[in-house]
């Protein structure tokens, strides 16, 4: 069992309970549910930030490109964005397709979850500002062009699922040796780990605290490896990260999201 902390839909508090993720049981107030018998909610309520160009592979793919214009050379620090709170979603929550687009991308990223005010830290130290770990489905349409800010195909309403739980940090051995699975409608679609990562964990920590604050309750994504599937309406997605969880969510038109006609049971 696992010690995890997570939200319920219907209560502003943050629950503590414990986790059994082989049997897919959580233990709260002494009881075992089932995992599909919660209905969480979204863990997360700061700032989340996106992270590019962290995993090798990814990395591979745009290097041709790295010493052309705009840049000229490649960067020398980690490239962020940030996806707002607009976008945050929970497990079994509708992916919404806006009107027009045929598919989104699906980008499953471990996501840190910052436990003090982290400034300068130094990379020695840098797990004692993480509470733990969690599950995120960085959605978004595709991109054509890197170099620009993808705000319009990032930042759209229910573009960010979390969840479902956030894992304490100490009950995750190594972070740097997490496979992480994207199924769509049962069929695996994309396989890597987190062992592919360019900076590691306190690299990524110590390099961004470096020119800038994160605050506790923050979240911070490792990355999002190289190739995302794509998914269309109808779509069930699954994102499994190795000790950490599993986050799952159906591709729905957008309007049927605004009217209300999507239910629960319909997400499930």
């Amino acid at each position: 069992m696992s010690r995890i902390k997570f939200k319920l839909q219907g209560f502003s508090q943050i629950k503590e309970g414990e986790l059994d993720l082989t049997n897919q049981l959580v233990k709260l107030h002494g009881q075992d549910y089932s995992v599909d018998q919660l209905t969480f909610d979204n863990p997360i309520s700061d700032t989340l930030y996106g992270t590019i160009l962290n995993y090798k592979g990814e990395y591979d793919l745009l290097k041709p490109e790295m010493d052309e214009k705009p840049y000229q050379k490649p960067p020398e620090a980690p490239i962020l964005y940030i996806k707002p709170v607009n976008t945050f979603s929970s497990h079994q929550s509708p992916i919404p397709l806006p009107e027009g687009e045929e598919q989104v991308q699906i980008g499953a990223a471990l996501g840190l979850v910052i436990g003090q005010t982290a400034t300068k830290v130094k990379q020695e130290d840098a797990f004692d500002y993480i509470e733990g770990y969690t599950v995120v489905n960085d959605v978004s349409l595709p991109i054509e062009n890197v170099y620009r800010p993808a705000i319009k195909q990032k930042s759209r309403d229910g573009f960010c699922p979390i969840g479902p739980w956030i894992i304490e940090r100490d009950q995750v051995k190594d972070p740097h040796q997490l496979s992480t699975k994207v199924w769509i409608n049962g069929e695996l679609k994309q396989e890597n780990s987190t062992r592919n990562l360019i900076r590691t964990i306190p690299e990524l920590i110590a390099d961004v605290t470096e020119f800038m604050t994160l605050y506790e309750g923050d979240v911070l994504l490792v990355g999002v490896p190289e190739n995302p599937p794509y998914a269309r309406i109808g779509d069930r997605v699954k994102i499994e990260i190795e000790k950490v969880g599993y986050l799952e969510n159906k591709v729905v038109k957008e309007a049927d999201v605004y009217v209300g006609e999507v239910s629960a049971d319909e997400v499930r």
